[in-house]
């Protein structure tokens, strides 16, 4: 029972935790405390390391000899990677997902692109964003596909919200609508060639630093 009990509160503290790191809340370096984090969650150590592992298998850890367990940090090369493998795996699902795609499935992703569109701050954006691509990929019927591309795109909201926690432009998203009329009318291909260079544009903004430096951010705008 202490067992069970231990994973359970392994889960919530590493997806809380995990919610701070893609959200920025957790900077990329931050020291992950584990006496601060067990007293946070009334916890004991034995949850709380198991939580630090499941986080570094994320990809938002990494454990550092004599320095402890950090928030993982990210560069140009990462983003890339991410971007390459969203686009490989999206259109796999895809190309999967299309003989089970129904006019109500269609409509309700656009809707998802239209609250997209009407967004006024990044984290609204982000989550209308996954919606449509969630809908269109959905019925592939293939969940460990789906599952590793829900990894990917918490990866890409963490890059996004790094490059854009203070101001976020609104913008209207020509590829999904493109999408979506090429699977109205029958045109697989094409749409999957559109989602795949949708998702492999990466995106840059100037972020000011906490010392007050200015730095390129990279982000993944699909």
């Amino acid at each position: 029972m202490s067992k069970e009990r231990d994973d359970t509160l392994a889960s919530r503290i590493s997806r809380a935790l995990a919610e701070r790191i893609i959200s920025g809340a957790l900077p990329p370096g931050e020291r992950l405390r584990q006496d601060h984090v067990a007293e946070e969650f009334g916890a004991s150590h034995v949850p709380v390391r198991e939580a630090f592992r499941r986080l570094e298998a994320q990809g938002l850890a990494v454990s550092e000899p004599r320095r402890g367990v950090r928030v993982a940090a990210f560069d140009l090369k990462e983003v890339r990677e991410v971007a390459e493998m969203r686009a490989a795996l999206e259109v796999l699902a895809l190309r999967h997902a299309i003989p089970h795609l129904t006019p109500a499935i269609l409509d309700r992703a656009e809707a998802a692109t239209a609250a997209a569109d009407s967004s006024r701050d990044v984290r609204s954006w982000e989550a209308a964003n996954r919606a449509f691509h969630r809908l269109i990929l959905e019925p592939c019927a293939m969940p460990r596909l789906l599952a590793a591309i829900d990894d990917l795109h918490a990866a890409s909201a963490r890059f996004l919200f790094s490059a854009w926690r203070s101001s976020w432009e609104a913008r209207t998203d020509h590829d999904h609508r493109a999408i979506l009329a090429a699977l109205r009318h029958g045109r697989g291909e094409e749409a999957a060639a559109i989602l795949e260079r949708h998702v492999g544009w990466i995106g840059r903004t100037p972020v000011k630093t906490s010392g007050g430096e200015i730095r390129e951010a990279f982000s993944i705008i699909g």
